[in-house]
Formats: C-alpha cells, structure tokens, sequence
C-alpha cells in the first residue's frame, strides 16, 4: 500500500517497518513492486503492477513516460498535482522554517504541456546496435539516454521534431564527438546549440545549416566552454521574449538573450508569475527597490516602470551586461545593474548600504541566507521571495521571521514544471508594525 507521495513525485510504502521509495506508484494505491536497490535506511522499488488504482490515476500522453527522467507526474492528474506540491511547501514551512502563512495564494497554472521553452538534450552514439540516442537521461539509470522521438512538454517547434535530431547526427561526420544539444526559445525562434568536441568538418557544418534552414532552428555551435558559443546559421540570429503588462497604464518590455542564458522555462507561467509578484510587491511611483538575483532583468525591468529606482544585482557578468542592455532597449533609465557573488558577504558594497523600501528575491536553489545576514535593513517594509526551492524558502523565511521582525502573510506554489515534482513558489513578507 503506498501511504504518502513523496517530495520527488515517487510513493512511499513501509515495509517492515523500512520506507520504500515506489516509482510509478500514487497515495492510497495497491500496487506489486520490484526491488530495485537497497540502502541502510530505505529502499528503492519500481511498480510492475496496479492492483488497485488512485481516483487520481491517468494515462500519460507521453510514451517515453516511466524511463524518461523529464516528467514524473504525468500519471497524476493536474489538481492533484498541484496539491502536492501545495503539500510539499507547507510541510516545508512547518518544518523547516517554523512559520505558517497568515494565508495561502491560490495556486498558478498554465498551458501543461508544450511548455518547456529551455533545456538540454543528452546524445550519445552507440555504434553496435547502428543508432544515435538524443533524449534525457533515464530515470532509473542516468548513465543511460532516453531515445526520445517525440517530447510532449517541449516547446512545439521542436518537441514533435527530437527523433529528427538523431536522424541529423547519424550521418554526421562528428556524431561520436557531439555530448549534447541544449535548445533555446524565444517567442520567435527557437536556437539549437550543438556541443562538439571536435572540429566539425564542412560537410557537417553545410548539414547543421541546412537543417535549421529546413525547419526554422537558429543554429549555434559551442566548440568550449560557454564563451565559446557562436551562431552558424543565421549569422546574426536574435532571441527575445516579451513580457506583457497587466496595467494598461505601463509599456511591456522585450529582453533580449543568448541561448545559455538563464530564463524561466516556462513562458506562460513567466507571464502569470510577473504580474502575480507586481500584485505582491505593490510598487510606488515613489519606491525603490532591490532585485537581488536579477538575471537579465526580468523582473527589474517590469519593476522600473512603476518606480523611482530599481538596483539589480547577479552574480553572473553576461547576464548583467544584458539585463542593462535590455533596459536601454526599452528606454528604461530609472534601473542600474551590479554584478556581485551574493554568496559572499557584500554588506559593504553601496547598494547594500543604501535604504530600499521593497526586495525581491529570485535565487537559485541554495536560496538567499548569505544575503540575508546583513539584510533587509530597517528601511525596507516589505520582501517578495521567488523560490525554486520549497526548504530553501522555508529556511529563509524562518530567519525573515525570527531575526528581522517581517510576517510571512501569504505564499502559494506556482506550476513553472507540470508533470514533474519540481515546486516553483512565491511569498510576501510584511515587517510587523
């Protein structure tokens, strides 16, 4: 019987009183397991039968489902999706950070598949069976890539066309030197990095270009690390998203990326997700705001147009030499950018020093702790924490709780990864009077 679903989408039985992690199995289901590895303290099984199947049970549209590591939930409906991962951040609240929301934000949800505008895809030649493998890694075994034909949460310009992508590298001169492909979209085009090890030869290059010329892929080549990009086709291509207003009284804006760049995978939970924190955040005509983790500005950029001032700090030199390039772009005078290591202690440099009435916060997943020994000063009143990580949040809210004197009055998860365990949040921290 599998009792509870874990926080990475398997099911949880006990077994003699051990916790067996049950891939493919859903809470309250009867299922047969086979054992798939032991540990001291729990094992790892996979369902080979449902004898009595969740309410909450579905077919998954994807056929790679079950060895593809991409999507784990894809055989749980979408409510119960979201309630799980509504589960899975309150049950970190409580845990971890001590604190409970004052209120729960209704959930975010968006368009579930075809959604996935960024990622990687692994390749791999296995010359004695004669074929090329592009696909992620499997889920059981990671050493191993998933042949995918076809990806249903992929952006559609590409996810009908992976199983073409094997066909292209197995006549390629190249296809033994080629590690991966990382795919980027924009609301216009979709770019295709391809990672050689190798020089490639004419004929693979005259490949690689007919190929996006055929089917409409900007094509870039990545022969190092990541300064090493270059587009081969076409020689200037241009990759953007916008983000729209949800105030008549406020410009969109357009940012302009490369296609390594770090951008929310998912474009339409970006939109939802923008203006759900303009809400939070509340900006004044007379405010100014902090953006820490900033990227290339895609919430400082929206932020300015409503503000006095917006300071933007990342970690990452590219990503801050576009973020105040997009905002020239858009005619945006009122941001500046800083590039800063906001996992080292930088209380004095002069944005840190300075009285901010509003933060928000966007960090990766090890969260904003390091930040948050030397602020939010006095000055600030209110904070709007962007999490890919339930216990990170969860640490961090304890400490704008207990240490700071804020109130942590609402949080909700937002669906930034349908079909997978991944929990996408958000919360507003209010100082208390």
């Amino acid at each position: 019987m599998i009792t509870d679903l874990g926080h990475d989408g398997r099911g949880v039985a006990r077994i003699d009183g051990k916790t067996v992690f049950v891939s493919g199995g859903l809470l309250g289901e009867t299922v047969i397991a086979k054992l798939r590895e032991r540990h001291r303290h729990f094992d790892e099984a996979e369902v080979v039968e449902v004898i009595t199947a969740s309410p909450h049970r579905v077919e998954p549209r994807c056929q790679h489902f079950a060895l593809c590591s991409g999507c784990s939930l894809q055989h749980l409906d979408a409510s119960s999706q979201i309630a799980a991962k509504q589960r899975v951040l309150a049950e970190n609240f409580e845990r971890i950070g001590k604190v409970t929301p004052q209120s729960w934000l209704p959930p975010l949800t968006a368009e579930p598949w075809g959604y996935r505008r960024k990622g990687r895809l692994s390749v791999r030649n296995v010359a004695k069976k004669g074929s090329v493998l592009v696909g992620f890694r499997e889920e059981q075994n990671p050493r191993f890539v998933t042949p995918i034909q076809r990806c249903e949460v992929m952006h559609p310009s590409l996810g009908p066309k992976v199983g073409l992508l094997a066909e292209l590298l197995g006549t390629m001169d190249a296809v033994d030197t080629i590690a991966q492909i990382e795919f980027a979209a924009g609301d216009d085009l979709m770019a295709l990095v391809f990672r050689h090890l190798q020089p490639l030869s004419e004929r693979d290059l005259a490949a690689l270009t007919a190929f996006g010329q055929h089917h409409g892929f900007a094509i870039y080549l990545q022969p190092g690390g990541v300064s090493s990009v270059h587009p081969l086709w076409p020689e200037q291509p241009r990759l953007a998203f916008r983000i729209a207003s949800d105030d008549p009284r406020f410009a969109d804006v357009e940012l302009e990326f490369q296609p390594l760049d770090f951008v929310q995978v998912n474009a339409g939970m970006n939109q939802l997700m923008m203006a759900r924190a303009m809400e939070l955040l509340d900006p004044q005509p007379t405010d100014r705001v902090l953006d820490l983790f900033c990227g290339l500005g895609n919430f400082t950029l929206p932020i300015a147009r409503r503000v006095a001032e917006v300071v933007g700090v990342e970690g990452e030199h590219g990503l801050v030499e576009r973020a105040a390039q997009n905002a020239a772009r858009n005619g945006i005078d009122n941001a500046k950018f800083h590039v800063a290591n906001l996992f080292e202690d930088q209380r004095h440099a002069d944005w840190a020093k300075q009285p901010w009435d509003k933060l928000l916060l966007d960090p990766p997943r090890a969260g904003a702790d390091k930040v948050l020994e030397y602020l939010p000063r006095k000055q600030t009143h209110r904070i709007v924490y962007v999490s890919c990580h339930p216990a990170s949040l969860a640490r961090d809210a304890g400490i704008l709780v207990n240490q700071h004197g804020f109130r942590l009055t609402s949080a909700g998860v937002m669906d930034m990864f349908p079909h997978t365990a991944h929990v996408e949040s958000i919360a507003v921290f209010e100082r208390s009077s």
